[in-house]
């Protein structure tokens, strides 16, 4: 069950790794060996985890905790790794882990958009879940004349992209809150067990012809009005809201 708990488990399987080199410090076993040791059982609990991106970052805790803290570890340093973690927890919310991870989008990523979808001068669009801001970055690139607004649930993250994105309107809140109903053009950069909401949510506001762009993450089940591979691996999707047709 605690394993279903995100990201308790995350917190629980760095603590492990941290406790198990320190039991194994104690008991006079070689550094290296014992910090082997708790790399391979960190390995191990992340596989339990369903989710690949969430195997990655359980994966990497310890070994970027023990880069970060330096080395020779010693059994204090568990309690600095708390301490990183409950700023990280400060950062990015409970909540907020439950939705996608931070990822930047590139800064090139959302340029196919402004051959596809023509918007006039100050038209809205919306980052939702802008992170630092990337997104707004990419955005502003592809439309240099639109009104650019982005809303993210970490406050410190709002934060950061307000002081960057001086062009743009950004605020502290739930995307899942905020209403779509004004946007020209919504983009996402979440994860795949989110679009499915993110499509209805789209099609119960967005005005008729209307856009969603998604990065690397397709709406199950919706063709879509377009699709790019860009560089890096990465894959954008575009979807419009239906326009009515007309009543005979």
């Amino acid at each position: 069950m605690w394993m279903a708990r995100w990201p308790v488990s995350a917190l629980l399987v760095w603590l492990a790794c941290w406790v198990c080199l320190a039991g194994l410090r104690r008991l006079g076993v070689p550094l290296w060996t014992a910090a082997a040791v708790a790399l391979l059982l960190g390995l191990g609990l992340a596989l339990l985890h369903v989710r690949r991106w969430r195997r990655v970052l359980v994966a990497l805790g310890f070994p970027v905790s023990a880069a970060v803290l330096g080395l020779p570890l010693q059994a204090g340093s568990a309690w600095a790794w708390l301490v990183a973690l409950a700023v990280l927890a400060w950062i990015y919310p409970r909540r907020g882990w439950s939705e996608a991870p931070l990822f930047p989008t590139p800064r090139d990523a959302l340029l196919p958009l402004a051959a596809m979808v023509r918007l006039p001068p100050g038209a809205r669009l919306l980052d939702a879940g802008c992170g630092l801001g990337h997104g707004l970055a990419a955005l502003r690139r592809a439309y240099p004349q639109a009104r650019l607004e982005g809303i993210e649930l970490s406050a410190p993250l709002a934060w950061a992209a307000r002081q960057w994105r001086r062009d743009a309107r950004v605020r502290q809140g739930d995307l899942w809150a905020q209403d779509w109903s004004p946007y020209a053009l919504v983009y996402l950069f979440q994860r795949p067990e989110t679009m499915v909401r993110a499509w209805a949510k789209a099609e119960a506001e967005l005005a008729p012809g209307a856009w969603l762009a998604s990065l690397d993450f397709e709406v199950p089940g919706v063709p879509a009005a377009a699709q790019w591979s860009l560089d890096g691996g990465h894959r954008l999707w575009l979807y419009r809201r239906e326009v009515p047709t007309a009543q005979p």
